[in-house]
Parts: structure tokens; sequence; C-alpha cells
């Protein structure tokens, strides 16, 4: 195995968790709000998914519930560590 195929494997994220909707119809994941496009276009309601980085969430509407939001996130790799 290559080094780069090593650093990504061990790569973390920021956060593991389930994808879950809440009243308002946004899309999130523990404390993240996440990209409601991304999240239509790849994504379901239930799926465990790592978010590999964060900013600062830009919309008024939905600051005060989620003050950070990921546009960047993917299925979790749930493979056991070795």
């Amino acid at each position: 195995m290559t080094k780069a195929a090593d650093e990504k494997m061990l790569q973390k994220g920021v956060y593991t968790g389930i994808i879950e909707k809440d009243e308002n119809n946004n899309f999130f994941c523990g404390v993240y709000l996440l990209d409601y496009k991304m999240v239509q276009a790849k994504h379901t309601v239930g799926d465990w998914i790592t978010i590999k980085s964060i900013i600062e969430n830009p919309s008024d509407i939905s600051y005060n519930k989620y003050q950070k939001k990921s546009k960047n996130f993917d299925k979790a790799n749930n493979k056991p560590q070795q």
C-alpha cells in the first residue's frame, strides 16, 4: 500500500453519526447542519456518515439551532479498526 493510501485510511472525520431531519426539514448530524442538496442527491435519512470538515453556518434562519454546517461529508467507513 502506498503512503498516500495509508494516510487516507487513517484520516478521521470531524464527527461520525446518523443523518436526521428536523421539524423544519433541515438535515443534520449531531449538532451539525448538513447541506440540503447534497443529502437529497447522495444520501437518505438514517445513513451513517462521517463529516470531514465544517464551516460557520451562513444562514440566519437556521443559525440559532445549528451554528456549524458541512458540505464535506460521505458515507462512514464502519470497518473495524486494526
